[in-house]
């Protein structure tokens, strides 16, 4: 039959009892296949993390600007990568960084959720922030 049609007979699951086969064109299957996935790649969110650094001895107001900064990547549905970056013998004072961190964590609660808790790493104390689902 398939012959007479001038198409593939394709074999779909070979498991089955009996095994199940399908007449087509088998070129223009593989196109659409190749184009679905395409597609389908297409439309995947990428997700892309914005940083934002602090020193260990960051000022109020300086806190409030990145603060607004890192709100406006929450709301367009960016991830946030905040850390404190420690100089010289500045690692001793480890546990400020750390309350600053959780500072913006506990400010940026309406906007999104912690993902990774402060933790050092080398001269810098790094917290991942990921945006809340959008309803």
């Amino acid at each position: 039959m398939a012959e007479e049609a001038e198409l593939d007979l394709v074999e779909i699951s070979p498991n089955a009892d009996p095994p199940v086969c399908k007449i087509i064109d088998f070129q223009k299957y593989q196109y659409q296949q190749k184009k679905k996935a395409k597609e389908q790649k297409a439309n995947a969110s990428k997700v892309v993390i914005k940083e934002i650094r602090f020193g260990p001895n960051t000022d109020e107001h300086d806190f409030q600007f990145k603060l607004k900064h890192a709100q406006e990547f929450l709301k367009d549905g960016c991830k946030v990568k905040a850390y404190v970056f420690f100089r010289g013998r500045s690692i001793l004072f480890s546990d400020q960084g750390e309350k600053l961190l959780l500072r913006f964590a506990v400010e940026l609660d309406d906007y999104g959720k912690a993902e990774q808790m402060p933790k050092l790493e080398g001269k810098r104390m790094i917290m991942m922030i990921a945006p809340n689902k959008k309803k």
